[in-house]
């Protein structure tokens, strides 16, 4: 896989120069309880960074619950934490990689190329009795030059005109229960963008908390064209993030993410739901 490395490939390479290990655990709702798992232990090396803090800008009228943070911003962030132009980027989590995932996608639309997501979790490591610290690593700063990648986004424009034409698949990556609008925990509406289709990200885990193969993962996505434009979203474009990483393992070319997702298709009044199965 050219996006997923295994937890003996980093524990192979957790000490060469270039390598960069970010811890992205983080949990919805205890915005404290990534930072205080890392303190109480991470893998050696790894720089925190929070969903909240340094992967989203703050909630604003639109753009839903983890706006996408200022490029230059980040950018500032990164380059702080030693993460440089040329560094391989390792992000970890302790939540099927959901949030390493969102990390690996905003490397990604701001060009640079050499990120990857650790295969299974923290837990995992931990389990598999692979070193862990609790010392933050003195951070030298680097320069972290980026180069927006626009056609990686789509906006509530695209996916409006998608949803009425079809010119783009919809995939809503939430459990089946929140895309049929049975049942909405967080958002102020429940139900989901008509036309969309429904994936939910945990399925490109297997049962042991593995990334499937590429074939695996070929197989369910089978019914869309490998060459037509999808657009992904979830609730707030983090859980997208781990399809659009298994969609491009799987041979997908054209693949955006609408990054407000559902927490910002609710926020302009005009724009209409779908409930049930289709």
């Amino acid at each position: 896989m050219k996006n997923i490395v295994s937890m003996r490939w980093l524990l192979a390479r957790m000490y060469e120069p270039d390598v960069v290990i970010a811890d992205c655990r983080f949990l919805l709702g205890q915005p404290n309880a990534g930072r205080e798992a890392y303190e109480a232990g991470h893998i050696p090396g790894a720089v925190y960074l929070d969903l909240e803090q340094d992967l989203s800008s703050p909630v604003s009228a639109h753009g839903g619950r983890h706006p996408l943070p200022d490029p230059a911003a980040l950018a500032s962030r990164l380059s702080k934490a030693g993460f440089g132009s040329n560094s391989r980027i390792i992000a970890y989590d302790d939540q099927g990689g959901m949030n390493a995932s969102r990390l690996w996608w905003l490397l990604r639309y701001m060009g640079h190329e050499h990120v990857y997501v650790m295969d299974e979790s923290f837990t995992a490591w931990q389990n598999a009795k692979f070193p862990v610290t609790t010392d933050v690593p003195v951070q030298i700063p680097s320069s972290f030059e980026w180069n927006l990648q626009p056609l990686l986004l789509a906006s509530v424009e695209d996916v409006q005109q998608a949803s009425v034409s079809g010119s783009a698949v919809l995939i809503d990556s939430r459990d089946a229960r929140r895309y049929s609008g049975l049942e909405e925990p967080i958002d102020a509406k429940a139900g989901h963008i008509p036309g969309a289709v429904n994936y939910f990200w945990k399925d490109v885990l297997g049962p042991d908390g593995r990334w499937s193969g590429v074939d695996a993962l070929e197989e369910r996505f089978a019914k869309l064209d490998k060459d037509g434009e999808i657009i992904v979203y979830c609730g707030s474009g983090v859980s997208a993030c781990p399809n659009v990483i298994a969609l491009e393992e799987a041979g997908y070319t054209n693949v955006r993410l609408y990054s407000g997702s559902w927490s910002d298709w609710i926020s302009y009044e005009e724009n209409p739901v779908a409930t049930g199965e289709k």
